[in-house]
């Protein structure tokens, strides 16, 4: 019996556009009034106001055009993605990243596993304070060379990046584009129940992580090391001179890893100044490494190529939300989908938000742009079924950040998964009992939370 297969990621987001499409001719168009919010600077919806507004259904030849306009929509990040790709393919190209990796390696002979659960924590600590997602793509070959180099299956570098990182967001106390807006909008002080979610948070890295090494150590291949490659050989050969280029390259890495942190955490960097920085760490290493200007111009190249089919796929992911917003029926989901909650118990209510966060995020893959256009929705009907407004928070938390790990309109996900070169059936078998862990594990997270008063 023939089983299963998901189609290629380029095919599968293109039939989420034409179902976006089909939904613009299915679904009345509607539109809720909306006003600035001063506490977080962003347009937000006013409860009470939907209403239907002219059908705006969406021609093949506009569905055919907002592809590129999702690729015009994501340049920064495409951008972002080809220059970092690049600058790691240099990197990689000197034969620093391989000879760190094997050092590293030996240092640990025996303890390989604690890799995953470091590198693991690294990423969830970024997603929980940062929701990195974009940002992790170009950082997909270096993890790819430390996986292969364990000899661990190459599924295992997007769930300890991606998936970590996903994970951390979704249960984090001080994540600015999720909780954070969230509270804003819910008239909660920040920060406000941290101790609540910092020990469901523990419990589900424990869970992602946990599972993430029970696959590796299962699946790790029992063939020899991957061989030297002709630039690591004669890197060998060169001696002390070569070992010290090499030592220089990772200083490099190192400090452009500090610089790119600060800057994110501190600076309020954008994509585009991640990007220099990356396109800065590329020139600097290919010098500094040896390959010269020809050398470096043509390590550049090679990583544009390879990052390309990832670039595309995160403009692919984006038209369907442009698609959605032309044909003007993403506020009559979100209403759809919010008034019946409105009559169900306070604890059926709050499951069913988490289950309506977790729908709305497949057509609204933005966890900011889904806080504002649901928080004010959601929010005054929690106070009338007498529902502790961070319990409403926690439903978004939960619903919108664990669906991350699976749905395909995350252009992030589908880029990481591309890269490491693994279908994204593969992925669903990997992630979804996980995800499913996880689930019960917020739904557990909302009950408790009901109960105790948070």
């Amino acid at each position: 019996m023939p089983t299963f297969r998901f189609p290629h990621p380029l095919v599968l987001l293109f039939a989420f556009i034409l179902l976006a499409v089909g939904l613009s001719y299915v679904l009345p168009a509607g539109r809720f009034d909306r006003r600035l919010d001063a506490a977080t600077g962003r347009e937000v919806v006013v409860p009470g106001s939907y209403k239907q507004v002219a059908p705006t259904p969406v021609s093949p030849l506009a569905a055919l055009t907002a592809i590129p306009k999702g690729l015009q929509d994501a340049a920064d990040v495409i951008f972002l993605v080809f220059l970092a790709g690049g600058a790691f393919t240099v990197v990689d190209q000197t034969g620093a990243l391989r000879r760190g990796v094997d050092w590293l390696l030996a240092k640990l002979s025996g303890r390989e596993a604690l890799v995953i659960p470091v590198v693991a924590l690294l990423f969830a600590t970024m997603g929980a304070l940062e929701n990195m997602q974009e940002e992790i793509v170009p950082l997909v070959p270096v993890l790819l060379v430390l996986m292969r180099r364990m000899r661990y299956p190459v599924i295992t570098a997007a769930a300890v990046s991606i998936g970590s990182a996903a994970v951390g967001a979704a249960f984090s106390p001080l994540n600015p584009f999720q909780v954070g807006i969230a509270q804003k909008l819910a008239g909660l002080p920040l920060l406000s129940g941290a101790g609540f979610r910092l020990v469901f948070l523990a419990l589900a890295l424990l869970i992602w992580i946990g599972g993430t090494v029970r696959y590796a150590l299962k699946h790790r291949e029992t063939a020899p090391l991957i061989a030297d490659s002709p630039i690591e050989a004669e890197a060998d050969a060169a001696g002390h001179e070569t070992g010290r280029r090499h030592g220089l390259v990772l200083a490099l890495l190192f400090v452009t890893f500090a610089v790119f942190t600060y800057g994110v955490l501190n600076l309020g960097w954008d994509f585009s100044q991640m990007a220099a920085l990356f396109l800065g760490l590329g020139i600097a290493a290919g010098l500094v490494g040896g390959l010269g200007l020809t050398g470096t111009a043509e390590g550049f190249i090679t990583g544009f190529r390879d990052m390309a089919f990832s670039a595309v796929l995160i403009g692919f992911a984006r038209a369907i939300f442009v698609v959605l917003e032309q044909g003007q029926i993403v506020d009559t989901v979100v209403n759809g989908l919010s008034a019946p909650l409105a009559h169900l118990p306070v604890v059926l209510s709050a499951l069913g938000m988490l289950g309506v966060h977790t729908a709305l995020h497949i057509p609204v893959p933005s966890v900011s742009g889904q806080a504002v256009l649901t928080m004010p929705i959601l929010t005054p009907l929690s106070d009338l079924l007498g529902l502790s407004r961070q319990v409403t928070v926690l439903a978004f938390q939960y619903g919108a950040g664990l669906c991350e790990l699976l749905t395909p309109t995350n252009g992030a996900l589908m880029a990481i998964v591309a890269a490491c070169g693994v279908r994204f059936d593969q992925w669903w078998k990997f992630a979804l009992p996980l995800y499913l862990m996880l689930l019960g594990l917020a739904v557990v997270a909302i009950v408790l939370g009901i109960a105790l008063g948070v």
